[in-house]
């Protein structure tokens, strides 16, 4: 009876998460048959799911129209550097809050993600005032720091728990046998929150990858990313769903790909630590 109820239970559990998976993942669907869709039938009514004339005009339409590898490029450099970055400034700053934390470590922690809940457009006007007079606007290396310092507070919060799970008795036995601050980051700590390190990486190209609001506004031809990619197919006129759709495809297809791949790494690095 005991087992009949546990298989009832993980059935049900099953058909939830099935369904959940599905509920998230539909909008992407619908946004990459309605790519493969013409404009007349991408607006018809009732939607059409399946049963339509297949065409690739519109990634066609897209890549004459469009440099998608100039937008491409540019998203990988801002996405990968303003991770690095960010990885590079957070792993000390985790360490020393993980390890030798003060009385006021856990204010600083709680200082630095209530960043996070500023309106982004409260800042604009400053940031875009130091740009012009930095000449970093429409530039790659002011979108690296901009987003860098974005996700600067999730980068370091993630390591700092991923930190807190490791014994602190092997940092304090490699310093005995002799080593240096620095080779006690590099050769016992981040070998160990390996993980810990790939998941946050990956959490943060993902955001850098998304974020919308700061490439929009600080760039204009040079250095937009995908996201201005997308952008570009929204016109006084209207919006042309089928192209908008191609290229929203073309957008989310490489991130897509990665997070398929590492998903596997992203899972493992998410429940680092949780249990022992």
């Amino acid at each position: 009876m005991a087992r009949s109820v546990t298989q009832q239970r993980k059935a049900i559990n099953t058909a939830v998460a099935w369904a959940v998976g599905l509920l998230i993942f539909f909008p992407i669907l619908w946004t990459i048959l309605t790519s493969f869709k013409t404009e007349a039938q991408a607006i018809n009514d009732p939607p059409l799911f399946l049963f339509f004339d297949w065409t690739l005009e519109n990634y066609a339409v897209v890549q004459e129209r469009s440099d998608y590898m100039r937008f491409l490029w540019n998203s990988i450099i801002i996405a990968g550097g303003s991770t690095i970055l960010g990885i590079i400034i957070a792993v000390p700053a985790a360490w020393s809050m993980a390890f030798v934390p003060s009385k006021r470590t856990k204010d600083i922690l709680l200082w630095m993600l209530s960043t996070k809940m500023l309106p982004a457009v409260g800042v604009l006007y400053p940031i875009y005032l130091v740009f012009i007079r930095l000449g970093l606007l429409d530039t790659r290396i002011g979108l690296v720091v901009v987003l860098m310092l974005i996700n600067l507070p999730i980068i370091i919060w993630m390591l700092y728990t991923y930190f807190k799970e490791i014994p602190g008795e092997i940092l304090e036995a490699a310093r005995m046998d002799g080593a240096t601050l620095k080779e006690e980051i590099l050769y016992v700590l981040t070998p160990m929150a390996v993980p810990g390190i790939a998941s946050t990486l990956l959490l943060n190209i993902i955001l850098a990858w998304n974020e919308a609001f700061w490439t929009l506004n600080l760039t204009a031809a040079k250095a937009a990313p995908l996201t201005a990619f997308i952008a570009s197919y929204s016109s006084p006129e209207g919006l042309f769903y089928a192209k908008l759709s191609a290229a929203s495809t073309m957008a989310i297809a490489p991130i897509l790909i990665l997070g398929w791949f590492s998903q596997k790494q992203l899972v493992r690095g998410l429940t680092f630590g949780a249990v022992k």
